[in-house]
Formats: C-alpha cells, sequence, structure tokens
C-alpha cells in the first residue's frame, strides 16, 4: 500500500515477479519430484525459482529504495540470486553431514526429496544402483539404515564434493558482483553475510 500511494512501481514489479517465480518453483518441483529422475539443470531452475527469487527481490528492492537506479537494482538483484542458490545447496549439504557441516540429518531423503548432492550420484552412477537408491529412497526412506545407505553412497560417488564446487562458485560469482562496488562498510558486512551463508553449521 505505501508503494502504490507514493507511486512507487518499480517496488511492486519486483515483489510480484519473485512471487511469480516462486509459484512457479514450487509448482515445478510438485510436477517433477513424483518421478525422482531430475535433471540437475531442472533442479537449478527450482532453486531459482523458490529461494533465491526471495532473496533477489530483497537484494534489488533494498538497492532500489536507496538508489533509484535500475543498473544497481539489477546487478543487486543477480547478487541476491547468486547467494540465494548457495544458500539452497548449503541446505542440501546438510543432508549429508562431515565433520565440517554437521550431522547428517537424511531429512531430504526422508521426504523424497531430490537435493544436488543426490542428483549427481543419481547420474554418475551405474543402473542397477542407481535402481536400488531409488527403490530405497521411495520404499524404505524412513528406514534409518537404509538412508543412510544412500548417505554413504552420495559421499562415495562424489555428490558432496560436487555440490561444495557448485555452492562456492555461486559464493564467488556473488563475491565478485560485490566488488564491483566501491570499498566500504556496508559491502564488507554484505561479504561476511555470504561467508556466513555458505561456513554456517545448521
Amino acid at each position: 500500500m505505501l508503494a502504490t500511494g507514493n507511486n512507487d512501481f518499480e517496488h511492486l514489479q519486483i515483489l510480484s515477479k519473485a512471487v511469480k517465480q516462486m509459484s512457479e518453483g514450487e509448482l515445478l518441483q510438485m510436477e517433477k519430484s513424483r518421478k525422482l529422475n531430475l535433471d540437475e539443470s531442472v533442479y537449478f531452475e527450482i532453486i531459482r525459482n523458490k529461494t533465491a527469487s526471495l532473496l533477489s527481490s530483497a537484494c534489488a528492492s533494498g538497492a532500489w529504495s536507496t538508489s533509484q537506479d535500475k543498473t544497481i537494482c539489477e546487478k543487486m538483484g543477480l547478487f541476491g540470486e547468486k547467494i540465494g542458490i548457495a544458500f539452497q545447496i548449503k541446505d542440501d549439504l546438510f543432508d549429508y553431514g562431515t565433520d565440517d557441516i554437521g550431522k547428517p540429518t537424511g531429512n531430504d531423503i526422508k521426504e523424497k526429496k531430490l537435493t544436488l548432492p543426490l542428483i549427481y550420484t543419481l547420474n554418475n552412477i551405474d543402473k542397477a544402483q542407481k535402481r536400488a537408491l531409488i527403490y530405497i529412497i521411495k520404499n524404505e526412506n524412513k528406514n534409518p539404515e537404509k538412508v543412510k545407505v544412500v548417505i554413504d553412497a552420495v559421499v562415495k560417488a562424489g555428490g558432496m564434493k560436487y555440490a561444495t564446487e557448485q555452492m562456492n562458485k555461486y559464493r564467488d560469482e556473488a563475491l565478485a558482483i560485490l566488488h564491483e562496488f566501491p570499498a566500504s562498510e556496508v559491502r564488507d558486512a554484505m561479504e561476511k553475510l555470504v561467508n556466513y551463508i555458505t561456513e554456517r553449521k545448521y
């Protein structure tokens, strides 16, 4: 209401775009998750829409409030998208925890969610292993011993390593955008936020 009262339609456009993307991401996830055969590109489309769009809109909206500059607004929107994707990948990694990340939870496996470490694994093991893991996820996902079989397979196949590399790539791309701005306390604070997102233990 404040935005419309002030004829500030840029904020409304940013937020309405985010709501549209989040809805599309949720629908896409519902459509694809039933088959447990998610392509990596679809995974990124889902998290870009569901998680990253929210952070992107927050960053873009904040940038517009302080600068009224569309170029800065777009740049910060992209920054928010990058850290949103990194944030979601970090969440994915908690399912398969290590000493660096924390205890493995297996929650996503129990809920039959296809996360990046698991998608990588399913696409890089032989067909027999893939069938066995999918069977566990579909039919034995409440059995802690079977969930551990999936977690161990993901670790062995390099799924965690791959997901960590992807997370760090998006982190570095976000930091590169930040470093296009002059050094300041604000930039330093944002940089700490980016590093916290990828280093957090919970």
